[in-house]
């Protein structure tokens, strides 16, 4: 019976290691591993945090996000903001209908996401109008 038990344990826990590569949920690092941003369920939909930068500070002060259209979000933290919303499964471990904000020009852009190799890389794409034209990041998933 303990044997059982723990066999069933065993599966329990290696499917939902399978499981999370199969979804972009966790924590992400961009190419030149500047940022790293957090990418969670928001009801059923998926958005993106950023949780670090490698330099957060401006003249000695939290940057912000001061390429905002929006006066009244020029002077919110890029630390914490969510710039990731509305991404919904597609399958094939693609998910769509996104926005990306990007706060180095105040841009927000179309966006998807599209887990690559076992799930520890994933392709980024902004876009303006269709998705042929564009520009793509790849991932790396933080362990």
């Amino acid at each position: 019976m303990r044997k059982l038990l723990l066999l069933a344990l065993f599966l329990c826990l290696s499917t939902m290691g399978w499981a999370q590569k199969k979804s972009p949920v966790g924590t992400w690092t961009n190419e030149e591993k500047e940022a790293r941003f957090v990418i969670y369920e928001c009801g059923d939909k998926l958005c993106g945090k950023i949780t670090w930068i490698k330099e957060p500070n401006r003249d000695g002060k939290p940057k912000t996000d001061q390429f905002n259209s929006d006066p009244n979000l020029q002077k919110r933290p890029i630390l914490g903001m969510v710039f990731l919303k509305g991404f919904e499964p597609e399958g094939n471990g693609k998910w769509d209908d996104g926005t990306i904000y990007d706060p180095k020009s105040g841009k927000t852009y179309s966006s998807y996401m599209q887990l690559q190799g076992n799930g520890d890389k994933l392709e980024v794409k902004g876009y303006i109008g269709i998705s042929l034209i564009g520009r793509s990041q790849t991932w790396t998933r933080v362990q």
